[in-house]
This record gives C-alpha cells, structure tokens and sequence, in this order.
C-alpha cells in the first residue's frame, strides 16, 4: 500500500473512532443529572446566597445543556441556559443578566474551566469540581456581576 493511502486510510479510521467516542465523553461526564442548591454551605461575596437552586446538565451529543432555575435572594426567578462543548469556543447563555457568552475546557474527568463574557469581554472565570464519590458539585466564580461589582463565590450543589 502507498504511503498516502496508508494515511488517508489512518485518517478515516481516526475519524470514525472519533465519531463512536465523543458523543460518549458529554453521557459520562460525572456533572451530567440534576443538582441543587446547598445554600448552608455556598459563600457569596458580597452576598447574599441565592434562595434556591437546581441545575440541570444533560448531554446533548458531545456537548452539555444546562439549565439552572432558581430564586435569588431577593425572591426573584432566575433562569440561565446554554448549551456547550469542553472546545474553549464561545456559546450563547440566555437569561444571566452577568453574561451572554461562556466557553467551557475541560482539566481532568471532574473539572472544568468556564470563561464568562459580557459583550465579548471577560467578565468571570469559573472552576467546577466534581467531587470523587460523584454527589457534591463545587462551582468557585470570580469577577464582575451584573451590576459591575468584583464578586468571589463559592456555589455547592448535591446531586438529586
């Protein structure tokens, strides 16, 4: 066989190994189920703690959809979705009044990075972690609200 064809046909076998693969890695990430909000152990500053919360990750083929619904602390609704691939490219979120874009890389299998962007300029980073026994979501953010003020949070959820 000629050196060319060997490559193209190294090429293709790489590509369908690829296609069975991804849309595997998004159904084991250990972040995909439904969390919620454990407001006890979570710290905002400022504050306050969000009264509620429950997010929802789903894997949608290679990527993740997530959805996050709650009320704030001054007891009104929130709701932010989107939905996006550990690529490091940008997704739109709907609903944050902080954000309207992220990109997501993953670290190792339980964490992850997010950049958040307003009007394509960095607004937060944030680091989510997994814990090893798979039940506690920690969600450590820095950076600028929706109001412009320098905000250090530290978001802990348990799966449902």
């Amino acid at each position: 066989m000629r050196p060319i064809a060997r490559r193209v046909l190294a090429s293709f076998a790489v590509l369908g190994l690829l296609s069975i693969v991804a849309p595997l890695l998004a159904q084991n990430d250990p972040a995909v189920g439904v969390w919620k909000l454990n407001s006890a152990k979570s710290s905002y500053d400022p504050g306050p703690v969000p009264s509620t919360g429950t997010t929802t990750i789903t894997a949608v083929g290679p990527a993740i959809k997530i959805s996050g619904r709650g009320v704030d602390a001054a007891g009104k609704p929130t709701l932010t979705e989107y939905t996006g691939a550990f690529d490091g490219k940008d997704t739109v979120v709907v609903g944050s009044p902080a954000f309207d874009s992220m990109s997501m890389k993953r670290i190792d299998a339980n964490t992850t990075e997010v950049t958040r962007k307003k009007a394509g300029k960095v607004v937060q980073t944030a680091r989510r972690v997994i814990s090893q026994d798979g039940k506690t979501m920690t969600l450590t953010t820095i950076g600028t609200d929706g109001q412009g003020r320098k905000i250090n949070n530290v978001t802990v959820y348990e799966k449902q």
